[in-house]
This record gives C-alpha cells, structure tokens and sequence, in this order.
C-alpha cells in the first residue's frame, strides 16, 4: 500500500451553503452465456446531424485524453459556433410525451431505483410528487481538466430547480505538481465538469462533491489530479472517483498509471467513461484508457426507449456510440505490476486469461434520451459515456457499500466493487433484481443475455449488489 503525502494544490473554493417503477430486468437467464467474439467497427460511430460533437470531445495528441459527451442540437443542420447556439427552453415541469425526452433526475432516479418512491413509467417530470433520489455516501471526487468558475453557480441553480438539496461542493486546482497557478479555462471541458456535478448530485445528493481540476488535459496532468482526488475523498473516509473522459491506449499504460487507481485503496473506488465512438477490436483503436484498467470501473452507455404517446418507460438498449471493446495492453499477468492478472480475476469466468474487456456496467448515454444540465445561464441536453459516468457513481454512492481496492495474502489487491458486480452474473434471482439486461441494440457489436461489449453486466436497478 502506498501512502505518500501528496501536495494538493490550492483550495480555491470553500462548500456551497449546506442544509446538510417497479421494472423488472428482462430476461431470467443468469448472466454467464458464452460471450460473442468481438467484431466492433474499423471506423469511429459517427454522430447523427441533431448530434454535435464539441472540440473537446475529439481524440487529440498523443497522451491527451478528450471529453465523452456530446449535445443535442435543438436545430439540426444549423451553424454552431459556441455551445450556446445549442441552447434548450427550460425544462417543463411536466413535458408532453415525445419520442425523444430528455431526462430529469426524478425520472432517472426512478428508472435506476434509487428513489423515494418510483412511480409509474418513470416519466421525465419536475413534479414535486415525484421524489428524486435522496441517498449518498461520503464523498465524491470529480475529476475535470482545465478551470470552470461557474460550476459551483451552476450546480446551485440546477438543484434548485429540480428541488435538490443545495450541492455540496469545494473545488481544488491540483497545482502542486507545478504544471499551473491557475487552468485556464476551456469551454468543452466547463460544460463537462457542470454535467459531472449535477448528474453525480442528481442521484447521490448527501454526498459532498470534491471537483479537482487538472491543469490540463494531459495523462500526467489529470493522473496527478486523480491523485489529489482520492486523497481527498479517502479523507472523507472514502467514496468514488469519477473521470468523464479518456483516451487512446498505449503499450506501458498499466506499469505507467495503472497504479494511480490503487494508492488510496481503503473504501475508494474509480469510474471512467468507455467512450463515444462504437465498439472496436485491435487492431482497430476506440477502446479508451482509464476505463481499460482492470482497477477502474468501465462505464458504457445506453438508450432509455418511452413510449411516445404516454412518454412511459419502455425499455433500454445498447446506444449506437457507446464505447467497449478488447483492450489491447491491459494484458492478463501473473504479477500485480503488470495489470489483469490473479488479482483482477472478475472477468475470468468469461474470457479465461486474455486482455481486458470493456464495459462493466451501463447507464444512459444517447443524447436522444440525454440529460438535462445548466451551464453558464442555458440549459442543453447532454448525452455520451460522460453522463453515464457520474450517473453510476451516484448510484453507487447511493448504494453505500463503500468498497475500494482491498488486500489479500500474499500482497495482492483486490477489487471488491468489481468481484460484487460480476459474482451476479451467474445468480438467478439477484442478477434480474439488482440489474436490468440490456439485450437489444448495437455498438459494432450487438447486446445480448447477460455481459456484452455495449453495456457489460447490464444497467443498476435499486442499490442491492452494488
């Protein structure tokens, strides 16, 4: 266990006032069926024309990493030339059913059960009736590249109007690696760290957010904030670390960071976004890093389908974008340096000992059944793995189970939020309950019973195995 003291910049913001449906999983049939090989796409998915991309989102140079959201476009085929131009009414209380509704954190909170009382179809709703969720451990840690002033504001004004508690929020620059006195800001990266907050407090509102913003975009940037954010959230005697972004692998990725996921192990556990463009194989590279380490939780991204007539919840599927696939230097090993080996068995009753595989769990990311987020005075609707992301920390912060990297004879870790998830695969009655299959859809490579590369286990119902 490592357990250096690490300089953790300036503090640049102190707390925000304090105030201190029933869906079953379709399909039975336990989740250990045989997995298809991967075949993914050559080429990226490529977002349809009510879809923008921001620049942020885009793969960038070697060792950066890049945003994983994408925003509707309210005028398809209209010039964008700021992310204002992509800006929504505000959200109705009570919306007239449409094919494509955005979601609001009750209707989420109750799709995903972890809500006061979840009502009928889980509808996209304001109304005060119909709680959102209430739970939240501890803490959790965000972490962002580059500045965004207005993310407290923001955050502030989003929860007050869906009737969330006040967030609470202390925002740290990880300077003390000398990269930076101040970020500087970026607009991409400013919209992704008010999407992270919001959606991370939607579903986990007693829980203190800790924002740590990189100096930049950089691997050795946003590592050494990963750093600072798990010391902080380790401080609080622990939680969740939840990183919106990524980027392309590289050969020595697992003996160059890979340990960044394991120095505060104690009751601290990590969630990274799996990407936007499709599901891909080696040779082909769309398999994104952190989400590719075996100590980090993949997040991979669904389609929430409501009936248009009544905007009742229907069904998820796989989204088109979601990103999964073989990774291709998170290698099986026999030794802890060197990543996906005894230690990181979770997946072993599926692929034996080979590479990686990405996702593990799943959570809205179609920006066609995108979210809600308020951002420097205008409100968007935001999809993409990024939103899945804090979406499943908050769940898991919810859940309370507060498990990290733990231990074993012989010096080992182990990554017990991992080995909770998988050991339900093969159950019959607590994998349907705790979890909903996504068995329809498409990412390059179809879903199907029980894991597949679009949406690993599956998307969370309620906070039991998690």
């Amino acid at each position: 266990m490592r357990s250096a003291t690490i300089p953790i910049g300036v503090l640049v913001v102190a707390f925000a006032a304090i105030p201190v449906l029933a869906l079953a999983a379709e399909g039975a049939t336990p989740g250990f069926n045989p997995v298809p090989a991967a075949t993914g796409r050559v080429t990226p998915y490529v977002a349809p024309p009510d879809v923008y991309v921001p620049d942020s989102s885009k793969a960038g140079g070697a060792m950066e990493a890049h945003t994983t959201y994408v925003v509707r476009n309210p005028n398809p085929g209209s010039s964008v030339q700021s992310l204002s131009d992509l800006a929504f009414p505000a959200p109705e209380a009570n919306p007239s059913p449409q094919v494509n509704m955005p979601e609001y954190p009750a209707s989420l909170a109750c799709l995903y059960k972890i809500g006061a009382a979840p009502y009928p179809g889980c509808v996209p709703t304001n109304n005060a009736a119909f709680n959102a969720a209430g739970g939240g451990m501890r803490a959790i840690g965000i972490v962002d590249a580059f500045n965004a002033p207005t993310v407290i504001a923001d955050a502030t004004f989003f929860s007050s109007y869906f009737g969330l508690p006040v967030p609470k929020i202390a925002r740290i620059f990880a300077n003390g690696n000398g990269s930076c006195v101040v970020p500087v800001r970026n607009a991409g990266w400013e919209l992704e760290t008010a999407l992270d907050v919001q959606w991370a407090h939607a579903m986990a509102p007693n829980a203190a957010i800790i924002m740590v913003h990189a100096c930049s975009n950089s691997y050795a940037d946003l590592m050494y904030a990963e750093l600072i954010a798990a010391q902080k959230v380790a401080a609080y005697g622990g939680g969740i670390v939840s990183n919106s972004w990524g980027g392309g692998e590289w050969p020595t990725e697992a003996t160059d960071y890979d340990d960044h996921f394991r120095v505060y192990w104690q009751r601290t556990l990590y969630i990274a976004s799996s990407g936007d463009g499709g599901g891909t194989v080696p040779p082909a590279t769309g398999v994104l890093w952190p989400s590719a380490s075996p100590w980090v939780i993949a997040a991979g991204g669904t389609t929430i389908n409501r009936d248009a007539a009544t905007g009742n919840f229907l069904s998820e599927s796989c989204w088109a974008g979601a990103g999964g696939g073989i990774s291709q230097y998170e290698l099986w090993s026999e030794t802890f340096a060197t990543g996906n080996g005894v230690e990181t068995n979770y997946q072993y009753p599926l692929f034996g000992r080979t590479n990686r595989a990405t996702p593990d769990i799943a959570a809205d990311a179609d920006p066609a059944s995108g979210a809600w987020v308020y951002y420097n005075g205008a409100w968007q609707v935001v999809g993409g793995t990024s939103l899945a992301a804090p979406l499943l920390a908050g769940i898991l912060s919810t859940s309370n189970n507060r498990l990290g990297q733990a231990p074993t004879n012989g010096g080992f870790y182990s990554p017990m939020e991992h080995h909770l998830l998988y050991s339900q695969l093969s159950t019959y009655l607590d994998y349907s309950r705790n979890f909903y299959d996504v068995t329809t859809g498409s990412n390059g490579n179809a879903a199907g019973a029980g894991w597949d590369y679009c949406t690993g286990i599956g998307s969370p119902r309620g906070k039991l195995g998690k």
